[in-house]
């Protein structure tokens, strides 16, 4: 979890840059919703409804970067999260605090529709214990990853704004250690905000935007805990090979060639004798690219071109944020996944070729 921090960090120094051409907003929300039990094992966890709370620092640029006016003034900052999981007495609480982008669907002067992706990392005062928490079987470490996706509907009245939306969030430690079957909360919620600073809408002129490929390499590792609970944790090391089209200031797309050791799959049939270059998985990933700058969101789906022992599903998926500096080096928090079944949390670092 330690990259996680890092990219909040990171995220968390261009909100402070951003302050100086933004109108700076402080909104808070209350949220119910339930805990949805995507496995039939998860069935008794879901005893009440879920409630939480959400304070935010919003920044509502004014076009300084080309990005910026391309998404047309997207709002973005950051929310410190509090609430329940549908089940106190197993799942107890959550403390989390992530960062957020609002992309622009609809734009008025009034009113705002958007899509809302946020990423940070949340605390949990009870998770699974073979003596005194065997019934939590979702999540089995205090710290996890906050994940959350949101349609938000805000409406704006002078400094005043009301904000209503449909949101998703979830918590995991991306396999790291295992039960990790995961939380899912869908959650509607009701909030209010009010801008404490304005600043003036300057015109920037941006250079035209010109079409590019862009090419370099990653190195990943992670570690990966396998069932039953309390089994062997297992590195897993990776190199990918990287090529990006930029299309505009505000997509792009991403084409990798994945090489990937996983060690678990040593635990995989164990009675069948492997070798490193045995379990050596090969796959081809294409992925959607949100270019803002230096801060990068990437989703898409790859497909294994080699995989001797076919431990999970043939197609994986990623979701996960990129940061690139001047100097071509980049740094990724990615989750990769199986339809939905988390495989690992990929920390990368690597080298883009003349950034």
């Amino acid at each position: 979890m330690r990259n996680v921090i890092l990219i909040a960090l990171l995220t968390l120094s261009q909100v402070v840059v951003a302050q100086k051409a933004g109108d700076i907003w402080i909104e808070g929300r209350v949220k119910t919703g339930f805990l949805a039990a995507h496995r039939t094992v998860m069935g008794h966890l879901a005893k009440e409804h879920a409630f939480a709370g959400e304070l935010s620092y919003l920044i509502q640029p004014k076009g300084r970067r080309p990005w910026q006016d391309a998404y047309r003034y997207p709002v973005y900052g950051v929310t410190a999260f509090f609430g329940s999981t549908g089940n106190r007495e197993l799942l107890g609480n959550y403390l989390g605090v992530f960062g957020f982008i609002n992309l622009n669907l609809i734009k008025r002067s009034r009113y705002t529709l958007s899509g809302k992706m946020g990423c940070g990392l949340a605390y949990s005062n009870k998770y699974y214990d073979s003596e005194e928490n065997m019934l939590n079987v979702a999540v089995s470490t205090p710290f996890n990853a906050h994940v959350t996706m949101a349609l938000e509907n805000r409406f704006v009245f002078g400094d005043h704004s009301m904000n209503v939306s449909l949101d998703a969030t979830h918590f995991s430690n991306g396999a790291f250690k295992v039960p990790n079957l995961g939380l899912n909360l869908p959650f509607v919620s009701l909030g209010y905000g009010y801008k404490v600073r304005e600043t003036t809408h300057t015109q920037f002129d941006h250079p035209t935007f010109k079409k590019k490929w862009e090419f370099g390499v990653l190195g990943i590792f992670s570690a990966k805990e396998v069932s039953p609970t309390g089994g062997k944790r297992y590195p897993v090391f990776g190199l990918n090979l990287v090529s990006r089209r930029y299309f505009s200031h505000r997509s792009g797309m991403e084409l990798t060639l994945d090489v990937i050791s996983k060690q678990a799959i040593f635990g995989y049939k164990p009675e069948i004798p492997k070798s490193q270059r045995d379990i050596v998985q090969m796959g081809v990933f294409v992925g959607y690219l949100v270019p803002m700058n230096h801060f990068h969101i990437v989703t898409g789906m790859g497909v294994y071109i080699r995989d001797k022992y076919q431990p999970e599903d043939a197609l994986y998926h990623r979701v996960g944020m990129r940061y690139v500096f001047d100097n071509g080096i980049n740094l990724n928090v990615v989750l990769k996944s199986h339809w939905g079944r988390a495989d690992y949390v990929e920390y990368a670092i690597g080298y883009t070729f003349k950034r």
